[in-house]
């Protein structure tokens, strides 16, 4: 096959791409330049996509013996990426760049472009494993549960599985490092990314208020009604937020407060106890199903809805468009806005079900 390897400069990707050139297939390097100003993506161990990386990766192609080039993609992520992480929150909801991301880049215009070039896949150094079912992609957890990614992938569609390819997905981040270092790969031990990419300094209230300004508020108790303090905007804040709240007195009870609702119209934002936070039902929209297959009725299943978080098991339905999911025991700092991922538990990496964005709860 013709593979498009997408190399970020990670030793991920570059290690993905020699096991798609170990593997015979015809492979061309491709990084994404994805900031027109490349000084304002985050550098170091807390960056990705920038200039540092793409020599890291032009060098890795070089050593693999495959072609390489950059495509800048610039625009398309500010508009996918960028535009809608900063309207998501000025709604009051709270969104994953990185699902967005992969989404709308790494397998919507990268993979629309190179199916236009003639390759027949596109190859990442993300952790999931992908299977074949009865004709259908089956996304799965990787080998390695603590980079498993499966649920920033979880929002692909069956098309683009398709023409996807996950090398690493059966490996441990040790043996991929090890890996790289006995190829002779600079990136060996460079650090992972982490964090937001197009965020500089890590303040994402600070660069969320330069894009959308102030809109002054009431932190409000819920219980009460009481009016606990004010605020410069409901896009400062998340459900379940603890910290830097800006109350101007501590709660009757002495107890920490956690935002627990956003209304950006009133500009009202509700606190409570760490009790209040616990969710038993979500409601979600937009439902993708990678493997074809919709849920048919009540399915037992476990739901995630945090890249880095835990699971919990529920009973899903899919209601028409809508997906409703209700919890085994509550779950807290469950945020509008969040993607649903359900999974069947399987003994060679639990099955991506399918995902959903989260709309309300209850």
């Amino acid at each position: 096959m013709r593979v498009l390897a997408a190399m970020s400069g990670g030793v991920d990707s570059a290690v993905a791409a020699a096991r798609a050139v170990d593997a015979g297939h015809e492979v061309v390097g491709v990084h994404l330049a994805l900031s027109a100003k490349p000084g304002t993506l985050r550098t170091g161990s807390r960056g990705c996509c920038t200039i540092e990386d793409s020599h890291d990766a032009r060098r890795a192609a070089d050593i693999l013996g495959i072609p390489f080039y950059i495509w800048d993609f610039a625009e398309r992520f500010t508009e996918e990426v960028i535009e809608t992480f900063v309207g998501e929150y000025a709604a009051g909801r709270t969104p994953n760049p990185c699902v967005t991301c992969n989404e709308k880049i790494k397998f919507e215009a990268l993979l629309d472009k190179a199916m236009a070039l003639g390759f027949d896949a596109v190859a990442t150094g993300h952790y999931a494993r992908l299977a074949t079912v009865d004709g259908a992609p089956e996304l799965r957890r990787s080998a390695d549960d603590g980079k498993d990614q499966s649920y920033v992938l979880a929002s692909l569609t069956p098309e683009q599985l398709r023409h996807a390819i996950f090398p690493l997905g059966g490996s441990w981040k040790t043996e991929v490092r090890a890996e790289a270092e006995a190829r002779g790969l600079s990136v060996a031990n460079k650090p992972d990314s982490y964090d937001i990419c197009f965020i500089p300094d890590g303040d994402t209230k600070k660069f969320l208020e330069g894009k959308l300004g102030q809109h002054p508020g009431a932190l409000v108790d819920a219980e009460t009604g009481a009016v606990l303090g004010q605020h410069t905007g409901v896009h400062g804040f998340t459900v379940g937020q603890r910290k830097g709240l800006g109350i101007e007195a501590p709660a009757a009870d002495g107890r920490p407060r956690y935002v627990l609702s956003l209304e950006p119209v009133s500009g009202t934002v509700k606190v409570g106890s760490a009790e209040d936070l616990g969710v038993a039902v979500i409601e979600a929209d937009r439902p993708i199903w990678p493997n074809e297959r919709p849920l048919d009725g009540p399915t037992e299943c476990v739901v995630q809805v945090r890249a880095h978080g835990g699971t919990v098991e529920a009973v899903a339905e899919a209601i028409g468009g809508t997906v409703r999911i209700q919890l085994r025991e509550p779950l807290r700092g469950v945020a509008p806005g969040q993607v649903a991922v359900l999974y069947r538990p399987h003994a060679d990496g639990d099955i991506v079900l399918g995902s959903a964005k989260i709309a309300s709860t209850a």
